[in-house]
């Protein structure tokens, strides 16, 4: 049976059609994908599924007691007291079962005006006239104390600090009124209540958003050890293959649904479109050959039933359409001005907060072409840091110098909120280069999908995501040579999240920035920066070597060692380093190698294989070949094994992927 069955939905928004004609389940169990662009409608239809807002056209129907969780991307208010009372709160049915627990025993103890207040709570019995009637009210009784230790259990104070914990907050912040909270541990406590309930469904939009990493891990092994129906929307791609095993893409043609995690969607999709033009391109080939029939037979009677057959023929057949491809984010950082080897160094750099001290005595230093993730738990100091550098923060001790010929640029979550909102999205960009021509400024707002009328739109009416995109607009037109960026990622779509890491790959500068979106720092990462109460521990390498790193000394991030008193980099020489290094690349490689080779020799057998067929594809889209069955027949039953051999292969090598990946 369906939990929810949305059926025939439409939605229009200012006399533009979001969606229509929308129908698909969630069943007990599934763990959905919902994806495509910024405004294609995806938090939209949470909405919808969430009750919060009606459909246009079509209807959502819910299964009798289904209960549903809905995680936004912004959370205006949260039930008012402490932390944990808040988190609490959000699980019904305490206070009633308290009541009603009070008016029973009031019932027995002969209290008449009690008894009353007892039936209305649901007993059967209003005085105890009797031992049948007393001894009914004892059951209750006992009902009750047996549900409130059950639901005591469930949603006590004990379970809510452990979800509270994983979440990050530490125990000094449990008892601390709600509205003292930022909006982003708003969203975590809003995130602690949903897991707390524990809904039949659980839609999540971007709830990623504001977890650090430690905490991500954490709510990652969450979700994955439940058993309820996951709709989820996220940039990060890695969690999101973790997460799901079906997709639902809204996509030019509509709302597609495909089996599977985010990768493989985007294999079938790919081959979808591969195939598509491949039978275009056939149906054109046959076309062309029956049409030049047409024409060359038309006045020869012999051939005119012939003719008026295949007139008919071609009337009759629907004409393959290739899909309209979307427009996507596709841009690439200038070439930057070559800086000093040095590019920052910073020495002895105290700063803190009132009484809090962040950094104290701080040195480090950043080389040219250095892609230095820094990452930590919430309130290390990371945004910190980059704002220090950036000049947007005093230091209260200590030097950051900038290297000679360093040009510094600065993209910040913040920094979308200090877009001018009466602007459009042209004069925002055109007043940061008022020496270039309109067509430079129009180019560039184009690569980020800003074409059109779309330039004279105003910044307030902008959304997070197209906000987003005009403040990387801005680090296009003024070149520089050390980006310093923190979560850039955070309101893009997972496709311009991937662009963007083309283009940060190929950026010939130097680049510090701070995110919890670990494909995005494994993919651009050449050094990780650790921030731990004040102290940077910096590490060579990506988020998995480090990761992996700290699950070899027994240390979690953001943790305090197991086997060390200390970092183990602050005790290691660089020999020490060398070793251990080389000690854990040997014991990764030969769990790996064998796996590797196979992945390999499979990855040669596709090649072979995809040219192989495409070579008979091409002989197959010629209709003159069908004239001689006996030399088709076998090209048909070579491309036929061919392809099934084709799909045992990629079967394989996800496989020893997952496999590798495991190691």
């Amino acid at each position: 049976m369906s939990l929810v069955t949305a059926e025939g939905l439409g939605v229009w928004f200012a006399g533009r059609t979001l969606m229509e004609d929308i129908s698909f389940a969630v069943q007990p169990g599934d763990r959905i994908g919902l994806v495509g662009p910024n405004g294609s409608g995806k938090s939209t239809l949470l909405r919808l599924l969430s009750r919060e807002r009606e459909p246009d056209a079509g209807e959502v129907a819910w299964a009798r007691g289904v209960r549903v969780g809905y995680l936004p991307q912004d959370i205006l208010e949260l039930p008012q007291g402490s932390l944990v009372e808040s988190v609490r709160s959000t699980v019904g049915g305490r206070e009633a079962r308290e009541a009603e627990l009070v008016a029973v025993e009031a019932a027995l103890a002969g209290d008449g005006a009690s008894a009353g207040t007892a039936a209305s709570a649901g007993t059967a019995a209003s005085a105890p006239g009797g031992d049948a009637e007393t001894l009914e009210l004892a059951q209750r009784l006992a009902d009750l104390h047996l549900e409130l230790a059950d639901f005591e259990e469930r949603y006590g104070r004990h379970r809510a600090e452990e979800i509270l914990a994983g979440l990050g907050f530490p125990a000094a912040a449990f008892d601390r009124p709600v509205g003292e909270l930022s909006g982003g541990w708003k969203m975590r406590a809003a995130l602690a209540g949903l897991l707390l309930v524990g809904p039949d469904v659980l839609l999540l939009d971007e709830p990623t958003n504001h977890l650090d990493i430690p905490s991500l891990q954490w709510f990652d092994g969450f979700l994955r050890r439940s058993q309820k129906a996951l709709v989820l929307v996220s940039h990060d791609r890695a969690f999101l293959n973790r997460q799901i095993a079906r997709v639902l893409s809204f996509e030019t043609e509509g709302l597609r649904s495909y089996v599977g995690n985010y990768d493989s969607y985007r294999t079938q999709r790919a081959e979808e479109e591969e195939n598509l033009a491949l039978r275009a391109q056939r149906q054109a080939a046959e076309r062309a050959a029956t049409e030049a029939f047409i024409e060359r037979f038309r006045y020869k009677a012999t051939k005119s039933r012939q003719v008026q057959s295949r007139v008919k023929q071609l009337a009759r057949k629907e004409t393959i359409q290739v899909r309209e491809a979307r427009a996507k984010v596709r841009f690439r950082f200038p070439e930057v001005p070559r800086s000093s080897r040095d590019v920052l160094t910073i020495s002895g750099l105290d700063k803190r907060f009132g009484d809090k001290v962040i950094y104290q005595n701080l040195s480090g230093k950043v080389e040219r072409g250095d892609r230095i993730a820094i990452i930590g738990v919430n309130g290390a100091g990371k945004s910190t840091l980059l704002r220090l550098i950036a000049g947007e923060l005093a230091l209260d001790a200590g030097n950051i110098s900038i290297g000679t010929g360093v040009e510094v640029a600065y993209y910040a979550q913040h920094h979308t909120d200090t877009l001018d909102r009466e602007h459009t999205v042209l004069e925002e960009i055109a007043a940061l280069v008022p020496d270039k021509p309109q067509s430079f400024v129009r180019g560039v707002l184009g690569s980020f999908l800003f074409q059109g009328d779309d330039v004279d739109k105003k910044i307030s009416v902008l959304s997070g995501g197209e906000r987003a995109r005009v403040a990387l607009a801005r680090l296009l037109v003024l070149p520089s040579n050390l980006l310093l960026m923190d979560e850039p990622t955070n309101h893009l779509d997972l496709d311009s999240a991937e662009r963007l890491v083309e283009a940060l790959g190929s950026y010939g500068g130097t680049l510090l920035f701070v995110s919890h979106n670990q494909s995005f720092i494994n993919q651009l990462a050449t050094k990780v920066w650790e921030v731990d109460r004040g102290v940077v521990h910096e590490w060579k390498g990506n988020l998995d070597d480090y990761l992996y790193h700290l699950e070899q000394i027994g240390r979690p991030l953001g943790g305090t060692p197991v086997q060390a008193a200390r970092p183990v980099r602050a005790v290691e020489n660089d020999r020490e380093r060398r070793q251990r290094e080389a000690r854990e690349r040997d014991a990764r490689a030969q769990k790996t190698r064998p796996i590797q080779a196979r992945i390999t020799a499979l990855e040669t057998e596709i090649a072979a294989l995809e040219a192989e067929l495409k070579a008979l594809e091409t002989e197959l889209a010629d209709p003159a070949l069908y004239q001689d069955y006996a030399r088709a027949q076998p090209m048909l039953d070579r491309a036929r094994v061919g392809k099934q051999r084709l799909e045992e292969c990629y079967a394989q090598w996800e496989k020893q992927q997952e496999l590798l990946a495991a190691v």
